[in-house]
């Protein structure tokens, strides 16, 4: 059947559409994933109007009928993971597409030593950190983690350049503190060269207008091998 003879089934379809009583319709279930909605199995009356009214002003009734069902809730949002770079003492920053952004992050030191403030709490890893080449107020972000002789995560969290101090050579340091469960058994402290701070973007599930795209990796965490 060419395009033109569908065309003029199409309009023939159209022009044969009547009001439907909500009781004799079917619940719509095209089997997608909703995001926890709920089609109901009679469809409110001002809805059938809505779906009639599209109908007769030409869209698509496969269309209709999906967005009804909420099958559309996602269309043309897609989130996507990077992959997580190699962690190193040293690293280059790096974007959700693997792009260097001219930011090296470093751990220039750590040692085992109790908070002042908590000291109760035991030993906690107490490390110095520099970045170069960000910029003060909106740098990157990047994951830092205490690892043992296997490069197994014993605790991680988040530094950010912008909680950095500015030096006279244009670099930004800082330092912070990691809780590990068995502080005996820390090798070194590793950078992870993503940049967390793009983590600010939103899901498709928390709003498919403007979210979606390319995220960073998940955060590491105790038990990640890096």
């Amino acid at each position: 059947m060419g395009l033109r003879a569908v065309y003029r089934a199409h309009r023939q379809l159209v022009a044969q559409v009547e009001p439907v009583p909500s009781q004799a319709l079917p619940a719509i279930n095209c089997g997608c994933p909703t995001a926890g909605y709920s089609a109901p199995s009679h469809p409110d009356p001002e809805v059938i109007s809505v779906f009639r009214a599209r109908v007769l002003l030409g869209a698509p009734p496969a269309v209709v009928i999906l967005a009804l069902s909420g099958c559309s809730s996602h269309w043309g949002c897609t989130d996507t993971t990077a992959e997580r770079g190699e962690a190193g003492v040293s690293v280059q920053v790096e974007d959700t597409s693997g792009r260097r952004l001219g930011v090296t992050a470093e751990v220039v030191g750590w040692r085992l030593e109790r908070h002042p403030q908590v000291p109760s709490e035991g030993d906690k890893v107490h490390f110095h950190y520099r970045f170069d080449g960000a910029a003060p107020a909106s740098g990157p972000a990047v994951d830092t983690c205490a690892v043992d002789s296997e490069r197994v995560a014993l605790g991680c969290q988040t530094v950010s350049s912008s909680g950095a101090w500015p030096e006279p050579d244009g670099s930004l340091t800082g330092d912070d503190w990691l809780a590990v469960e068995h502080p005996e058994q820390v090798a070194e402290v590793l950078m992870i060269p993503n940049d967390q701070s793009y983590g600010r973007r939103p899901t498709c599930e928390q709003d498919i207008k403007d979210g979606g795209g390319m995220h960073p990796p998940k955060p590491a965490g105790r038990g990640d091998q890096l």
